[in-house]
């Protein structure tokens, strides 16, 4: 099976492809994808406020990841970034795409942001957050924080 060539750009909704991964994200109990898409739908949270984006992760033009950068709405601190709504589909998991949504994700936050924290129970997505460099917090707004230095 070759390896699939994973891009990284900026995304705005509606995005071909963007069904099917609610789709898949609805199917494995993941409500996440679809809150998103309601949230861009009615204004609330569109990934535009300053230092905000929404990344997708292609292989050729099909979507096969998102993972977004927001202000954290949890903590009042305006350069806390969170790190929402990382879903990639399943075929393309254990490959390049989420931690390429990842790095990506924490690049556009230097800079704008002192630290980037999220929230996860999936065992898989811990892994993949800890070798990323995240590392686990007591919080009970996140579970993980990853401090940005310059």
């Amino acid at each position: 099976m070759r390896m699939p060539a994973i891009t990284i750009r900026p995304i705005t909704l509606p995005l071909a492809g963007f069904a099917d991964l609610a789709a898949e994200a609805r199917g494995q109990g993941r409500d996440f994808v679809d809150r998103m898409d309601t949230e861009w739908r009615d204004g609330s949270n569109r990934f535009d406020a300053a230092g905000e984006v929404l990344f997708g992760a292609f292989d050729g033009e099909r979507l096969v990841g998102v993972g977004g950068l927001n202000r954290d709405p949890y903590v009042a601190a305006p350069r806390i970034g969170r790190l929402r709504h990382l879903y990639v589909l399943t075929a393309w998991r254990r490959g390049a795409a989420g931690g390429a949504l990842v790095r990506a994700v924490v690049e556009a936050a230097r800079g704008g942001f002192d630290c980037v924290r999220l929230r996860t129970s999936a065992p898989a997505a811990v892994r993949l957050y800890e070798a990323l460099g995240f590392a686990p917090v007591d919080d009970p707004t996140a579970t993980h924080i990853l401090m940005l230095g310059d």
